[in-house]
């Protein structure tokens, strides 16, 4: 089973209609704007090891409204240092289920 290092090595893989790519489940700290707007601080997810690895001072690059096979959701297309190098990818917020994910 392929882990994170090997999903970043290639960048992302993400269709607009179906969300591809390794996703890993994530816990993600959140800040919201007086209007509403909702930007992630900081996320935390497990990695290769088995270790917690905490990612901070994202740069959100873009926000985008999607409806994943029918499923409300905002996507986020991300850049941050991840284990000392920095990385692009996605972090999907599932409306409904008030969940995130992250998407290499």
């Amino acid at each position: 089973m392929p882990g994170f290092a090997d999903a970043t090595k290639y960048g992302i893989a993400v269709d607009s209609e179906i969300p591809r790519g390794t996703m890993f489940h994530i816990a993600c700290s959140t800040w919201f704007t007086a209007t509403g707007k909702v930007m992630p601080q900081y996320f935390k997810f497990e990695d290769d090891n088995g270790d917690i690895q905490t990612v901070r001072d994202i740069l959100v690059k873009y926000t985008e409204d999607k409806n994943y096979s029918g499923i409300p959701s905002r996507e986020y297309g991300c850049e941050a240092v991840i284990g000392g190098l920095i990385r692009e990818f996605k972090l999907i917020f599932y409306l409904e289920a008030c969940k995130w994910v992250m998407l290499v």
